[in-house]
């Protein structure tokens, strides 16, 4: 190309922009996979709490203790599990929004590109046809008229 592209600089940035907002996307995304794990693996010990069998009156206790810590602990998870789900949400809006400014200037690029390309072969179609012109006119007329009738 013979003509740089004025806003590539521009574009390098918002590529790199956007590489960081896909980058802040994914880990929040492992921050509610891992939420969502907690949750689960909170309601599974939740399930799991159950009255023995002949259990005395402080072993029923202890069990309903337990079942409520961990019924209060699962409420927390499952906040923290939408807290999370908002986090990725909004990692996602700010990728979205990174990836469309980033396009817009890939668009201008190629554009750009494609100018700079018809530019190019527009001034080699006029050295092409120069150079014809001057092989016609190196060229007898006669001989062109003797060439035709062999």
């Amino acid at each position: 190309m013979s003509r740089a592209f004025r806003l590539a600089g521009l574009l390098r940035l918002r590529a790199l922009a956007e590489e960081q907002a896909a980058a802040q996307r994914a880990t929040s995304a492992r921050g509610r996979d891992a939420a969502v794990a907690r949750a689960a693996a909170t309601e599974a010990a939740l399930g799991s709490a159950v009255f023995p069998p002949g259990a005395d009156p402080r072993g029923v206790q202890a069990v309903v203790a337990s079942r409520l810590a961990l019924s209060a602990l699962l409420v927390d998870r499952r906040a923290q599990v939408l807290v999370a789900q908002d986090e990725v949400d909004a990692a996602d809006a700010a990728w979205s929004a990174a990836r469309t400014q980033t396009r817009t200037l890939e668009r201008l690029q190629e554009k750009h590109e494609a100018v700079v390309r018809a530019e190019e072969q527009r001034a080699e179609q006029v050295v092409l046809d120069e150079v014809a012109g001057r092989r016609r006119a190196a060229v007898p007329a006669g001989a062109d008229a003797g060439e035709a009738d062999r």
